[in-house]
């Protein structure tokens, strides 16, 4: 497709949508809410598959020095890619059992695409492969983990370009010096892949976008618990991880790893002063993919040339690339009022 192709499958789809998901679910507790969500959203979502994606937990101490007891105060540990896909696999069956729906589920790839550039063959690769040249209706990908299955599926049939919409929550905004994090910077060569082979892509950043989508103690227990059995699922987990004690660490780490290069005061004028009062929240990412779709007055997006991702997870810019679609706000109002209706019905 030529730039003017590209920037009209971009535009915001209307009808009900042919989907497939892409998570890396049991990571931690957000990309459950959006599989429920989406699954739940029968008038607007048609969910053909879910696949599961790879994801290792110690990604993170490769970049900063971080205590194991603070990553597992955070994320559910997984060794390898291919221990967090199996991992998600058996979460997003068990999200379905207690959903009491039934869809395709497909193991992905058990490591991330390599230097060379080849494709990781997995069921979930190959399936959306043959889903999305089933139809010639459009496919959207909603993906909320390492974009390794889909970029596989890109390499293994570059023709399903023509056919598909990525939605994908990875990365920071192309105004940070850096797009470091952990969707994004697990599988560094698929997602600049991703960026450059032409894909019609609606990208959302993690910071000062999906950011925003907060939950509170009080709504989960006013708005989701006690109301269903997925709510009751949802919210436990969440509450699980609802301790003072940690906040402190996480923020910080937080600020030193999606932040870095934001920030001139240095650490040691911080540590003058104490942080004495907490307000707990917990970000749910990955229902961003979910709520930009539901409705157009939900975000603010644009059309933009498709950012160019260096080795060392750096962004620049280039005019002349083809057009992605750049979210730069969500509604967490609009966007928690539909999920928790959604969820909470029994």
């Amino acid at each position: 497709m030529n730039h003017e192709e590209i920037a009209k499958k971009l535009q915001f789809p209307s009808g009900k949508l042919r989907c497939v998901i892409d998570t890396d679910a049991y990571n931690e507790v957000d990309d459950q809410f959006a599989i429920a969500w989406a699954l739940r959203a029968t008038e607007r979502f048609d969910v053909e598959a879910i696949y599961a994606a790879p994801y290792y937990t110690s990604i993170f101490q490769q970049v900063l020095p971080i205590p194991d007891q603070v990553l597992k105060s955070m994320l559910h540990f997984a060794g390898t890619p291919g221990e967090g896909m199996l991992n998600s696999y058996h979460e997003i069956q068990k999200l379905l059992g207690i959903l009491e729906v039934k869809t395709e589920v497909f193991k992905g790839s058990e490591r991330f695409i390599g230097n060379d550039g080849a494709p990781v063959e997995s069921e979930a690769a190959r399936d959306l492969v043959k889903r999305a040249m089933s139809s010639t209706d459009t496919l959207y990908v909603l993906a909320i983990g390492a974009i390794t299955n889909v970029a596989s599926a890109l390499l293994m049939e570059p023709s399903i370009r023509d056919r598909i919409v990525i939605v994908w929550l990875g990365g920071q905004p192309t105004s940070f010096d850096k797009a470091t994090e952990f969707n994004l910077m697990q599988d560094v060569t698929a997602s600049r892949h991703v960026f450059d082979c032409g894909v019609p892509l609606i990208f959302i950043p993690c910071m000062c976008v999906a950011s925003h989508l907060t939950v509170t103690r009080e709504e989960l227990e006013k708005r989701l618990i006690g109301k269903s059995k997925i709510g009751d699922y949802l919210g436990n987990i969440v509450l699980e991880q609802f301790k003072d004690d940690q906040v402190p660490t996480t923020a910080r780490l937080m600020k030193k790893l999606y932040l870095g290069g934001m920030d001139d005061i240095p650490d040691e004028t911080a540590d003058g002063y104490a942080t004495r009062h907490i307000s707990w929240s917990r970000i749910v990412w990955d229902i961003s993919t979910v709520g930009f779709l539901s409705n157009p007055d939900w975000s603010a997006s644009r059309l933009e040339p498709s950012p160019v991702l260096g080795d060392d997870m750096s962004w620049s810019r280039d005019d002349t690339r083809h057009p992605v679609r750049v979210c730069h706000y969500l509604s967490r109002e609009y966007i928690f009022g539909a999920l928790f209706d959604a969820l909470s019905r029994k």
